[in-house]
């Protein structure tokens, strides 16, 4: 599957109820200490589309802490444990 690349100053639909860009929340998860990281990740995985959170995370950053995030993901969090689950069998990540 491609990702199409979206622009740093585009918002992402999951940002409804505040104005950051892409870029504004890039820097938000690389200035974030841990815990604030892991809200972060796991509100975008909730929330994203497949083009947003791609744009904005790795597969590889967010399996290492999966175990912190999976708790946050709510009605996603078994998908997300499935896809990371199957990308970790096959050597992905």
């Amino acid at each position: 599957m491609k990702i199409k690349k979206l622009s740093e100053s585009d918002i992402p639909s999951f940002c409804w109820d505040r104005p950051w860009s892409f870029g504004v929340i890039k820097e938000k998860l690389r200035l974030a200490d841990e815990q604030e990281q892991i809200c972060l990740i796991s509100w975008i995985l909730r929330e994203g589309s497949m083009e947003e959170i791609w744009n904005l995370l790795k597969p590889g950053d967010i399996y290492m802490i999966l175990d912190k995030v999976i708790p946050l993901l709510g009605r996603r969090k078994e998908y997300w444990r499935y896809i990371f689950n199957v990308w970790h069998q096959l050597g992905k990540i």
